[in-house]
């Protein structure tokens, strides 16, 4: 063989593995979701029902839309371990403006969403310009938040009567759950943000190097502030939903957890932990890999119990992942 064709074989081996690992970089959420359904049809004969994948969607709708704000600060290099007590916090600001003071389902709806990107606001000024750390802040929030909700109820749940009010979380427009048509609406809202505004750019600039960025004249503590509010105010959509599916709110259940369900769904998307990189489209099959495992383990009946390992097992694989990237 002549070194000009040895030279192009290796020209040609070296371009092959620079596009396998685009498509990889790109693409292996979505390959690892495809074929953790084939696995999931295999396993299961009603996997596939209309009825069975409507109920995953609806399911992963509150912590999905959780996990499009916690795109945007884990983007940033941040994280918010506050969304959770958030949400509590703002569903028991909705279920008081109706139960207790008798407001219109509307009002307390814009009141519930004031409360939590007023959280998400406090969070950003208190990493900012208190100069504490994300983990530290929002561990505080998180405590802050679900003790002035346990406060006000004592530690009980408030219950409404406006069945109205539950027709967000339990009924369909064109056959579709109207949590999953918020979760899409939110979604594309978001991915036009990060991925089509001067706002998304700068995130990632923030999230990429954060000296560099204030150097060329990006303001970080904005941007900051910015984004940790988009992070209160989908946990406090999230607890619209959360309250209007049961037309209640239990002020210690409610929001459980949810923080690392909605970490996990953005760290499986491929977004680095140390920021500066990932996609909102990333995420939301990140979201829908977590609500096909718990169908799948359900169906099977797989103990609860054992299901949170399962969940544990693909965040370190994903991390450890990103690692070798």
């Amino acid at each position: 063989m002549s070194q000009a064709a040895t030279d192009y074989e290796k020209r040609s081996t070296s371009a092959g593995m620079r596009w396998g690992k685009y498509l990889w970089d790109q693409y292996s959420v979505i390959f690892a979701f495809v074929v953790l359904v084939a696995l999931a049809a295999l396993l299961n004969e009603h996997f596939l029902d209309i009825g069975n994948i409507t109920n995953v969607l609806r399911q992963v709708s509150i912590v999905g839309i959780l996990s499009l704000g916690m795109t945007f600060v884990i983007i940033l290099g941040g994280i918010d371990l506050s969304v959770g007590s958030v949400l509590a916090f703002s569903g028991t600001v909705i279920m008081a403006a109706q139960v207790t003071y008798g407001l219109p389902i509307w009002m307390s709806i814009v009141l519930g969403l004031i409360a939590g990107a007023l959280l998400g606001i406090i969070n950003g000024l208190v990493i900012t310009y208190g100069k504490i750390t994300a983990f530290i802040a929002t561990l505080a929030m998180m405590t802050i938040a679900r003790s002035l909700a346990l406060y006000y109820a004592d530690a009980g749940a408030i219950s409404g009567y406006d069945s109205a009010y539950s027709n967000i979380g339990n009924e369909y427009w064109l056959g579709i759950p109207i949590p999953v048509i918020l979760f899409g609406a939110i979604f594309l809202l978001c991915y036009i943000v990060l991925e089509k505004t001067v706002f998304g750019r700068h995130i990632y600039a923030v999230g990429g190097n954060s000296q560099a960025a204030r150097l060329s004249a990006i303001s970080v503590f904005k941007v900051t502030i910015a984004s940790y509010f988009i992070c209160g105010l989908t946990a406090a959509i999230g607890a619209v939903i959360e309250t209007s599916r049961l037309n209640s709110i239990s002020t210690s259940s409610s929001g459980h957890m949810y923080e690392l369900d909605a970490i996990a769904a953005v760290i499986i998307g491929g977004t680095s932990l140390s920021g500066g990189r990932g996609r909102i489209v990333g995420t939301l099959f990140g979201v829908l890999i977590l609500g096909v495992l718990s169908n799948i383990m359900n169906l099977l009946n797989i103990s609860p119990y054992l299901q949170g390992v399962v969940k544990g097992l693909i965040i370190i694989a994903a991390v450890l992942l990103q690692k070798r990237d």
